[in-house]
């Protein structure tokens, strides 16, 4: 039996425009997986017809007894053009706000979920100075059409990722794939330089992460001047890193070079949102397996349920404030494996709550399989899978096991 959370925590699931709406056709993600060469597997198309299905995918989070619902807006759907905002994606979105206010989940509302408008790539992306004041006027535009419906804001999605996956151990044709895809897509624009936020050259992560930092405090900023109120923050992505020994040294120098930065903007919010999926393990000089020896061809992923109270320990500790947790789960095509990670992962969320961990919820990634970028359609994370020719969501044991989970903690 699972310990009980506190009233007033989040249960969630988590979604992304452009992974399952479909058709995002004004984005910098859909114009990349369409050129040649490209790093994307296989093109988004209509994803899991998210944009036409939202309100059952609503009804199936309601009927899972959760009461937050995590959907991001697109920004390439409500300004598709510089300057040029369509009410009718504004009207969209807040549509599925009023249906999760309606159905009792507490929306929880990403601004950027890696996925910008295709003109602002053309303009170099983050790489640009006015690039912070383009995005809090959207922000701005946003919360003036439904941030009153709005529970908690979220303004970018893992802008650590790039810096990550450069400790990741990725195949090397993979990052030359990612110069390849943005020299094919400047080349098929005209421009000097096309740049996306998920998909980042070495040598410009440092001053990309410059422009996401200021594009978050203008865009917190833009939040707050509409709704001073309303919880606001950032969602960073936090590997469990381990150290195997008694030398910290290399798990102390990936920390400062992928979460310090981060953790320390986020001193500045009203939560630090993490998202976690992995335990991996470092001695003095590499990356290592559980047991010590080596990790041939670089990092191993652990799928270790203590991991995430770890991450909620680790991200606390550094920033002093309340944790969201706003994605969490298992790439698995073996959905009892999942099952079971739900219930002894939370287990150890619950041990870092009664060890002083102030957690405010947790959101499981995802609500349905979906698009999972470079890799496409391939990687399986949801509770729902999803039949490509008709996009009929199917439920698989873990939707029901978190559901009666979840239920069990509200009825306490």
């Amino acid at each position: 039996m699972l310990e009980q959370f506190p009233d007033g925590f989040l249960w969630g699931v988590a979604s992304a425009g452009h992974q399952n709406e479909g058709g995002n056709v004004d984005s910098d993600t859909w114009f990349a997986e369409h050129v040649r060469p490209t790093v994307f597997r296989e093109p988004s198309g209509r994803a899991c017809n998210g944009w036409e299905l939202w309100r059952d995918d609503v009804d199936l989070a309601a009927g899972m007894n959760l009461n937050a619902y995590r959907f991001s807006v697109e920004w390439a759907r409500v300004e598709p053009a510089e300057g040029e905002f369509s009410a009718a994606a504004l009207a969209h979105y807040a549509a599925i706000a009023d249906h999760c206010l309606a159905r009792g989940l507490a929306p929880v509302v990403t601004f950027n979920h890696f996925t910008s408008p295709h003109w602002f790539a053309m303009r170099a992306g983050w790489l640009n100075p006015q690039a912070p004041e383009l995005f809090a006027r959207y922000c701005d535009r946003v919360m003036g059409a439904f941030g009153d419906k709005i529970a908690v804001a979220v303004t970018m999605n893992e802008p650590d990722l790039p810096a990550m996956l450069a400790w990741s151990g990725l195949p090397p044709v993979v990052h030359e794939l990612e110069r390849a895809t943005l020299e094919a897509a400047a080349a098929a624009c005209g421009v000097p330089r096309y740049r996306m936020s998920n998909v980042v050259l070495p040598e410009e992560r440092d001053a990309i992460g410059d422009g996401m930092t200021a594009g978050h405090r203008a865009a917190r900023a833009a939040i707050k001047a509409r709704r001073p109120d309303l919880p606001a923050g950032f969602a960073i992505a936090l590997v469990d890193d381990q150290v195997y020994g008694d030398d910290p040294g290399l798990r102390d120098r990936k920390r400062a070079e992928v979460y310090q930065r981060w953790l320390e903007l986020a001193r500045e919010d009203d939560f630090t949102a993490i998202q976690n999926y992995e335990r991996l393990y470092y001695d003095a000089v590499r990356s290592v397996n559980p047991d010590g020896t080596p990790a041939a061809g670089g990092p191993m992923s652990g799928r270790d349920p203590a991991s995430l109270g770890c991450c909620a320990r680790y991200a606390h500790q550094v920033t002093g404030k309340p944790v969201l947790v706003t994605e969490h789960g298992m790439q698995t095509e073996d959905d009892a494996q999942r099952s079971a990670f739900i219930e002894s992962s939370l287990r150890g969320l619950r041990a870092a709550m009664g060890d002083g961990v102030p957690v405010l919820g947790y959101h499981h990634w995802t609500l349905m399989d979906n698009f999972e970028w470079i890799f496409g359609f391939e990687g399986k994370l949801g509770l729902y899978a999803v039949d490509r020719s008709t996009f009929r969501r199917i439920p698989k044991p873990s939707a029901a096991v978190y559901a009666a989970l979840v239920r069990e903690q509200r009825r306490g």
